[in-house]
């Protein structure tokens, strides 16, 4: 018998799984997502979750506080069978998280338990991971711990960043939640604890973390650069002696070889240089120290400009060896 599912979510990752939960023969009580935000110019910003389930005729609830005795009681009168969380945003209370008959399961974007929590494929990449995935679980109060329902692995690809492997991971999302469905109700579903002593966490990042730091090693820098993308985005401070330093977005870079670094025909002197700083530089290319070695920027933004190849961008500004990339203060990113 299909099922009474009520959806919970508001970020990109939860639009796929909503999808097919709407195409699905499964009974969609309502959309539970966050309130609609207002921008520069108290313009809204496009909430395609809601649109979605406007379009459907699919009751949509936007509670500030998913845990208010108002919002306990609209969930209770729904009658759901299921609860299916994705991105939703919000803390789910023990009284919220024992409405459902058949209890709430939660999409989570890694392999449970490592990286529980905000964040878990900005920590995955930024830490040289190989392999993720999607984890979905019975929610427990306890932060991303509980018995994990079903899992899809996938290998994270060597240039991309976050943003791309969210996008993958959500398209993933989508059949694993529909399978959990059926053996929810066939009463085949099994489920399996996580091993708490093998947890890792992946904690909500503010904006200062996307600074590169120079000291780094290539790949640790490589990595950082692929995490950061598309928040909180990872950025330098062009440091020249004749111009004000310019905040620039690192989007892509790419180690050089000792085979590759030996054609450019370095000046000496700069093979020592401290970490960020330019030791070559001509009208296309742009090459860093490292910690440990040299790399190569490939793609920048300017800051309030579109993003761009470095060849593009040494058009219109010039860049020396003895340039510095610096990490900035707090105050000054």
């Amino acid at each position: 018998m299909p099922l009474k599912v009520v959806m919970m979510g508001t970020g990109t990752f939860a639009i796929p799984a909503f999808q097919a939960l709407i195409e699905s023969e499964h009974q969609v009580l309502g959309l539970y997502t966050q309130p609609d935000r207002t921008g520069r110019g108290h313009h809204r910003h496009k909430h395609p979750m809601k649109e979605l389930a406007l379009e459907q005729g699919i009751p949509v609830f936007q509670p500030a506080k998913i845990n208010t005795p108002e919002s306990l009681e609209e969930l209770r009168n729904l009658d759901a069978d299921v609860l299916l969380v994705a991105a939703y945003g919000q803390i789910l209370s023990q009284k919220l998280l024992d409405t459902p008959k058949q209890g709430a399961f939660n999409l989570h974007a890694s392999l449970l338990p490592q990286y529980r929590g905000a964040a878990p494929i900005l920590y995955a990449i930024r830490n040289g991971e190989t392999k993720t995935g999607v984890s979905l679980f019975r929610i427990e109060r306890a932060l991303d711990s509980g018995p994990v329902a079903a899992m899809v692995e996938t290998p994270i690809g060597a240039k991309e960043t976050t943003g791309e492997v969210q996008d993958r991971l959500a398209a993933l999302a989508a059949p694993l939640a529909m399978q959990v469905l059926k053996e929810i109700e066939q009463g085949t579903l099994t489920e399996t604890p996580q091993n708490h002593a093998d947890a890792t966490f992946a904690p909500t990042l503010d904006k200062q973390e996307g600074a590169i730091n120079w000291n780094q090693s290539t790949f640790q820098i490589g990595c950082h650069v692929r995490a950061m993308q598309p928040w909180p985005s990872p950025f330098s401070f062009l440091q020249q002696s004749d111009q004000e330093p310019l905040r620039l977005l690192i989007l892509d870079v790419e180690n050089l070889t000792t085979e590759e670094r030996d054609l450019l025909n370095i000046d000496p002197k700069y093979l020592n240089s401290a970490p960020g700083t330019v030791i070559f530089a001509n009208t296309k290319r742009v090459i860093l120290r490292t910690g440990d070695g040299v790399l190569e920027l490939k793609r920048v933004q300017p800051q309030g400009k579109r993003a761009m190849q470095i060849s593009e961008f040494l058009c219109g500004r010039k860049i020396n060896p003895g340039d510095e990339f610096t990490n900035p203060s707090p105050e000054s990113a």
